[in-house]
């Protein structure tokens, strides 16, 4: 039963109350007549609400869709962008790049002459160059400054490839495959010799052709909505030399000059690869203009990307390398064994392809600095167990344990020039029980002193050793009369005492002065 009904009765009852004359009262009558337009009132407000609140949620189901759509397509080819007769829309970077790649293999034109001759080619075939990453960016970038539209499927645009035509190289594939190699017109161009290093004009000549115009408004029209498979019809003329050989000298004069300039790639941590000729060659594109009979110098700019993202990295990235220090027990560095190497990661290898073009158009020398991420490298302290004086001013060699003093010998050092032993700090890299040793004299004749005993090497050639043949040198300290070929020359307890004490490792650290006499 509604509201009305039942207002209804209870207004009958009132009324009837009221006729009875049992307590009838004028205002009730009045409250209760007012109540059926209020109830209306109530249900108006309700149906509203109910009304407003389903174009509310209709209102946030379109934008939470339109929001949700644009975040799906934000890495994806939006809806309405179109590619040839390949389909894209919601396709990922790497799914769109293998589109791309197909849909360039499915572009094809059949050429046919008026003998019945059929040539099926490929877009590379007839000169045309396609940026495959270009062309699919540029499928992923359509429409993603239209926030409206973007989304749209209604709203279109249509992506072509990102190519150039060389026009040289599609006359060159149309002659070839059309005309017999005696009677063909060729232009005259460049070609690099890698027994020169350099590049050379390679002469031209007049003869038959065939006309390219049809052929090239098929390669427009394939560049525009690749994907199909087209078809040409090939006719023939006669013409001169296209392009004189003193333009293709000129080109070549060009390219060698580009050749020479200076361009080296860092990754600012000392280490760089300078760009030798034979790369920059075959980055080399010579570009013919045939109406006019030119001819220049353009590069390959996908060639230089693949390299720069390839070999850059390949030969610019360093592994991070832990520096070793060997210091003493106040902490103090006496050695580094190893020295740090910062780890390097280069990236943005992009940016680095668009400054080596910019440098070699503009024939400008440049040093590029590749980005990178660097890690740097760590210090490790090992602390010296062993270490050995020598000290050429009183020709004494002392060891010291753990900074104590455990030994002293006396020796007989390098003689004076080149022999001199050398003053720093070092340390024993490589022993002998015994060695044959061999070297050259101040005049240039060769030395041989076999089964020399108790070798420690600390430096290059220079090693502690026993030296029996020269007592003298040693028990006196006379370098300057008596010295050695840059050696530290030992009694042969003594040498056999380092050897079997002090390990490979051991900091070695000669110091002072060749004194002019003996010192003892």
């Amino acid at each position: 039963m509604g509201a009305n009904s039942l207002l209804e009765q209870d207004l009958e009852a009132v009324s009837q109350e009221g006729r009875s004359g049992a307590g009838f009262d004028p205002d009730e009558t009045a409250t209760m007549a007012a109540l059926n337009p209020r109830v209306d009132n109530h249900q108006h407000k309700l149906r509203m609400a109910v009304i407003i609140g389903i174009v509310l949620a209709l209102i946030l189901l379109v934008l939470a869709s339109f929001f949700g759509a644009n975040w799906y397509f934000k890495d994806r080819v939006a809806p309405g962008v179109s590619f040839g007769s390949a389909k894209v829309t919601g396709q990922t970077p790497q799914e769109v790049r293998n589109t791309v790649k197909q849909t360039v293999k499915d572009s094809t034109i059949t050429l046919k002459d008026a003998k019945g001759k059929v040539v099926r080619a490929s877009l590379e075939d007839l000169g045309v160059k396609v940026n495959v990453d270009h062309t699919a960016d540029k499928l992923l970038e359509a429409k993603q400054s239209k926030v409206i539209s973007h989304v749209n499927p209604l709203a279109r645009q249509d992506v072509g490839l990102d190519a150039t035509v060389n026009q040289l190289a599609l006359n060159d594939f149309l002659v070839k495959s059309f005309v017999g190699e005696d009677d063909r017109a060729l232009p005259s161009s460049i070609a690099y010799d890698p027994g020169s290093s350099s590049f050379v004009a390679k002469e031209g000549k007049g003869g038959r052709s065939v006309v390219s115009k049809p052929v090239s408004q098929e390669i427009d029209d394939l560049i525009n909505h690749p994907g199909q498979a087209k078809s040409a019809k090939v006719s023939y003329e006669q013409v001169p030399m296209p392009i004189a050989v003193d333009k293709a000298q000129q080109a070549a004069d060009e390219a060698n000059k580009r050749l020479t300039l200076h361009l080296t790639i860092g990754n600012g941590n000392a280490k760089s690869i300078d760009l030798p000729a034979d790369q920059r060659a075959s980055w080399i594109e010579p570009k013919g203009d045939l109406k006019a009979g030119t001819i220049s110098i353009d590069y390959k700019k996908q060639a230089i990307d693949e390299f720069a993202a390839k070999s850059i990295p390949e030969q610019l990235n360093q592994a991070m390398v832990s520096q070793e220090d060997v210091v003493d027990d106040k902490g103090t560095v006496l050695l580094t064994t190893t020295k740090g190497v910062d780890g390097v990661n280069v990236k943005n290898t992009n940016t680095v392809a668009d400054q080596i073009l910019k440098a070699l158009q503009n024939d400008q020398p440049a040093d590029i600095k590749a980005d990178a991420d660097v890690t740097p490298h760590d210090v490790k302290q090992k602390k010296s167990e062993w270490r050995i004086v020598v000290d050429k001013s009183n020709q004494t060699a002392t060891v010291y344990q753990n900074g104590n003093v455990v030994k002293s010998f006396p020796v007989c050092t390098g003689m004076a020039g080149s022999y001199e032993s050398d003053t720093g700090t070092f340390a024993i890299y490589l022993k002998y029980a015994i060695q044959d040793m061999r070297g050259l004299n101040n005049d240039g004749s060769k030395y041989l002193i076999p089964g020399v005993k108790w070798v420690s090497y600390y430096n290059g050639g220079e090693s502690f050793h026993t030296a029996s043949w020269n007592p003298v040198g040693i028990a006196t300290g006379d370098p300057t009369h008596r010295g050695s070929h840059g050696c530290i020359n030992m009694y042969e307890q003594d040498s056999q005492w380092i050897y079997d004490h002090c390990p490979e490792g051991t900091i070695v650290q000669v110091i002072g002065t060749r004194p002019d006499g003996p010192v003892r």
